[in-house]
């Protein structure tokens, strides 16, 4: 290294050093006015509170209007509608306590004064300039007429890029979630970057790049996000989860809303789910031949339980709502238990459960504390008192949860769930796994479904493809291992054609359009409880038996639908292999 170098890097160093010491002795200096503040509120007899890093929410800070929060140096931290709470620098001010006064009657709440450093509450008073200046918000209004303006301009993703440059803030959000929605998009992605605000959008299942937006629009964007789905704008280093509604001409869209922290900003994630996206019929999910008319006639069943399994995005819920629809008549009592509920199905029962964030409350100095949850356990022993004939639970994540199923479908209900899984078969291993007794499990086990989704080729741009000798090979061995009992017709295999595409204008030049789910339903069989209950239980047995019992794999099932020209067999073998 030479001379100049080592100057260069003894200067850097230099610097890095001066910054490190004057943020410990700022950090210091903070620690010395907050311990002078609390010593002043133990002599005047009032709570001390820091504000710094407290989540103040919007229905708390919405109470005093920024001028006079300022003018009085006072604001209001946590509003619940029964209790109120303020914290000011000056608690003794007579005007304050004129307000406090009249905010108690106004309210019909109990109010508690705080007292907080300038410090403190000049951090506090800070988010109000977070706050977009709209007057009332109930949810982002786009109107079919907005949407047929942005459909008009939006040519596909890549014009999206284009537009945003040209619309002002608050189109700009309506612009993206109105491309969500033309697009037939199931999440937005909005990711802070270093130099810029990244758009992406999931499309059956893949992202795809939609737009950057300049960096400084950021901060705005995320307010208003967190403005409309009731979220705390001056909390940035926590996951924060809320939802608001969009209301359209003939539909209704629930936004998910999901924050969580990252290195330059925030990551969002809004999930659209649209009110009629549900409306699929039993008949119509892409089951067939013996696979179909097994699960017809597990569904009929006055008892036991009937799982989804299959990885996170691969639509396990689906069939479930499929199945409360056909089963759903007024001499039938159906409650189910959510997290959180995606879609409202008419004459149902639905109950959501409380996540963590829900659950949390602040204590009488203003610390947060977490409450008795409701959780999917807690729920599904509360809704078996309601006499349900049918009940789905939405998830089953552990042992309590589990028992408590297995007890209620062995009890006389219809007990309808998920499990994450890879497979049918693996739904065994995993019960047993959690510590649920085997001589419980089998007796209680109706029918397990494995699932993923696969997107359907667009049949505007859809040719034949060339599949090389290898592919080809794993196709026919996989379509000659289908069992006999199967019921399934393969017509002469020496000819199979299958079929890719190359994209168009009507799929947004994806070669996909949609999307399909592939199946294989386990049917308990007394083979397959003996299995159980000898607990020597492995997945790979329990799918030889199955597939010997007929059962028809998620990979057998997928071929099929490749070979009827539905989808691709890149998309089968990707989607199939997970």
């Amino acid at each position: 290294m030479d001379q100049t170098s080592t100057k260069q890097t003894l200067t850097i160093g230099g610097e890095d050093t001066q910054k490190k010491l004057q943020t410990k002795l700022t950090s210091l200096e903070n620690k010395k006015i907050e311990a002078e503040t609390e010593a002043r509120a133990k002599q005047i007899g009032v709570i001390y509170i820091d504000l710094g890093d407290f989540p103040i929410s919007q229905s708390a800070i919405k109470i005093l209007p920024q001028e006079r929060a300022e003018a009085l140096q006072i604001i209001c931290f946590v509003y619940t509608g029964e209790e109120m709470r303020l914290a000011s620098t000056n608690p003794d001010n007579p005007q304050i306590r004129t307000m406090v006064t009249e905010l108690a009657d106004k309210y019909h709440a109990s109010v508690k004064l705080y007292l907080v450093s300038q410090l403190s509450l000049d951090k506090a008073l800070a988010i109000y300039d977070k706050i977009p200046k709209i007057e009332h918000i109930e949810g982002v209004q786009i109107t079919e007429a907005d949407l047929e303006k942005f459909s008009a301009k939006l040519k596909g993703l890549n014009s999206l890029n284009e537009l945003i440059k040209e619309v002002n803030l608050t189109e700009m959000l309506n612009l993206i979630i109105a491309a969500g929605l033309n697009f037939k998009a199931s999440d937005i992605h909005l990711e802070a970057e270093e130099k810029s605000i990244k758009a992406r959008l999931r499309i059956d299942g893949v992202l795809q790049e939609a737009a950057e937006m300049p960096v400084n629009t950021w901060h705005k964007i995320a307010s208003r996000i967190k403005l409309l789905s009731g979220l705390k704008l001056n909390v940035v280093d926590k996951p924060q989860d809320g939802r608001f509604t969009i209301s359209l001409e003939k539909d209704k869209v629930d936004v998910r809303v999901s924050t969580i922290p990252s290195a330059y900003g925030e990551s969002i994630v809004m999930r659209l789910l649209k009110s009629t996206s549900i409306g699929l019929k039993f008949e119509q999910l892409g089951l067939r031949g013996k696979s179909f008319n097994d699960l017809n006639s597990e569904i009929e069943k006055p008892n036991g339980m009937i799982i989804t399994t299959g990885p996170t995005g691969s639509g396990k819920t689906t069939p479930l709502y499929a199945i409360l629809n056909k089963l759903n008549s007024p001499d039938t009592k159906i409650i189910t238990l959510e997290d959180p509920i995606e879609y409202k199905l008419k004459g149902i029962v639905q109950s959501q459960i409380e996540n963590k964030q829900d659950s949390e409350i602040a204590d009488a100095q203003g610390m947060v504390k977490q409450t008795n949850r409701y959780t999917f356990a807690k729920g599904l022993r509360a809704i078996l008192r309601q006499d349900p004939d049918i009940v789905m639970v939405g998830e089953i994540r552990d042992l309590e949860t589990a028992d408590t199923a297995i007890n209620a479908a062995l009890t006389g209900h219809l007990m309808l769930s998920t499990l994450h899984t890879n497979s049918a078969a693996g739904a065994i291993p995993r019960f047993l796994a959690m510590g649920v007794k085997p001589f419980l499990l089998a007796p209680s086990l109706n029918s397990i479904i494995g699932q993923r989704l696969v997107r359907k080729l667009c049949p505007d741009c859809r040719v034949e493809a060339k599949v090389d000798n290898q592919r080809m090979t794993e196709v026919m061995n996989a379509l000659n291992s289908i069992s006999p009992k199967s019921g399934t017709k393969l017509d002469d295999l020496s000819n199979l054609k299958f079929f890719t595409a190359k994209g168009c204008d009507k799929c947004n030049n994806l070669g996909y359009r949609g999307r399909v789910g592939v199946y294989e339903v386990l049917v308990m069989s007394p083979e397959i409880e003996k299995m159980i209950l000898s607990g020597a239980v492995s997945e790979y047995d329990i799918q030889q038996k199955a597939i010997e019992d007929g059962m028809v794999t998620m990979l057998q099932d997928g071929l099929l639908k490749a070979k009827d020209g539905a989808t691709s067999l890149d998309e089968i073998f990707e989607k199939t292999n997970s």
